[in-house]
């Protein structure tokens, strides 16, 4: 398929902190294009370089010129390492977000637009100020938009009004709600709406709550957090208190949904206490998984039944020994990520790929109806 661009040619820049993802995403567009890997690249290489007392820089091997740049990173990933005064450090946000303006900088103007993929959004808890803080979000995007990036897409953004600090800019706040509901429905042959409550474990997590809970046309709960605003612990209020606020819960199953994990010290302690409404099956679904401090209490609870399925998607760094627990369900977006850039680059609106309510409601209907049918094919015989 010839590029029907209107603008420069697709170029896409992928991070090594993202290095698989990004390979998936271009192997999706060549497919959509009808090219193959032997016959034509997307991606730009790039070299990321280190000095041995830390600082860095990148540099273009080619030049890009005219072309339409996507540069996608991780700034989550903790597993990069490199040497600095002859011992191995591993690099945080900080660090790939320093990156990624080198990459804008090694660019220096030259290309015709550039977009910035960040699925996980650079200080995104770090949305707003309350008292004497920083607004690290803000300040990062705000460096973005003075680097003359012209689009920046994320993922569920933990607060999507902190579009407000840059209102010129092009801001795609994109959901995994699609892709995270057909890998919930395909593994779990979900077409039953009366045995799922859809559960937001704070009140900040209620409008993706109600969101899911309306596509499947389920009830939806909620657990009031109420913390000690006296201390702060790993930078943190402690929990104090999780309160259920919604319908019974006997007998149903249950889908806590989040916009990310971090501890999961707050998803941990709302399974701990549905467990005792004498539930059917408990599932988790997060945008993002941290696993700050391990995942042992995970295992646990898997082992003692009260954890059936954690959903995440790899839109951001987890260990290969996490993706292969019995309890964790890898949700791929690279497809979704292929058909955003590639639907952009043609100058093409791709607002019908961000609202997946009619997509969901159809392939529940079809599973309700194959259920219903094989069920009426089995009494007969």
């Amino acid at each position: 398929m010839s590029e029907l661009m209107n603008h420069g040619r697709l170029g896409i820049i992928v991070m090594k902190n993202c290095m698989e993802l990004g390979k998936k995403v271009e192997a999706h567009i060549l497919a959509m294009r009808g090219e193959s890997a032997e016959e034509k690249s997307y991606i730009i290489p790039v070299d990321e370089v280190r000095f041995s007392n830390g600082e860095g820089k990148v540099k273009l091997p080619e030049s890009v010129r005219g072309r339409d740049i996507y540069v996608i990173t991780d700034v989550g990933n903790y597993s990069c390492t490199y040497k600095m005064f002859g011992y191995d450090n591993r690099m945080g946000p900080d660090e790939h977000f320093q990156d990624l303006k080198r990459v804008l900088s090694a660019i220096g103007g030259k290309a015709n637009r550039v977009t910035v993929v960040m699925p996980l959004l650079y200080a995104s808890r770090q949305h707003k100020r309350k008292g004497r803080e920083s607004m690290d979000c803000a300040m990062a995007l705000k460096e973005l938009e003075s680097m003359g990036v012209s689009t920046i897409i994320t993922f569920d953004a933990h607060d999507p009004t902190i579009h407000n600090a840059i209102p010129y800019t092009s801001f795609e706040n994109c959901m995994a709600t699609y892709s995270t509901l057909k890998k919930f429905i395909m593994e779990e042959n979900f077409y039953d709406n009366k045995k799922l409550t859809v559960i937001s474990p704070d009140t900040g997590a209620m409008e993706r709550a109600i969101f899911y809970a309306n596509v499947l046309g389920v009830d939806v709960g909620m657990f009031y957090k109420r913390r000690d605003h006296t201390r702060v612990v790993n930078g943190k209020n402690p929990i104090v208190e999780h309160k259920y606020l919604g319908s019974p819960l006997k007998g149903k199953s249950v889908l806590i949904v989040d916009d990310m994990i971090a501890s999961g010290e707050s998803v941990i302690d709302i399974i701990r206490r549905i467990s005792h409404y004498k539930i059917d099956k408990t599932y988790v679904a997060s945008t993002f998984a941290f696993f700050t401090e391990g995942v042992s209490k995970f295992d646990r609870l898997y082992k003692e039944g009260k954890l059936t399925r954690l959903y995440s998607t790899n839109l951001s760094y987890v260990p290969d020994e996490i993706r292969n627990r019995p309890w964790f369900e890898e949700v791929d977006l690279s497809k979704f990520l292929a058909k955003i850039v590639n639907t952009l680059s043609h100058d093409e609106s791709i607002s019908p790929l961000l609202d997946p309510k009619a997509k969901i409601r159809k392939m529940l209907a079809e599973r309700a109806a194959a259920t219903q049918n094989s069920t009426v094919t089995a009494d007969k015989q």
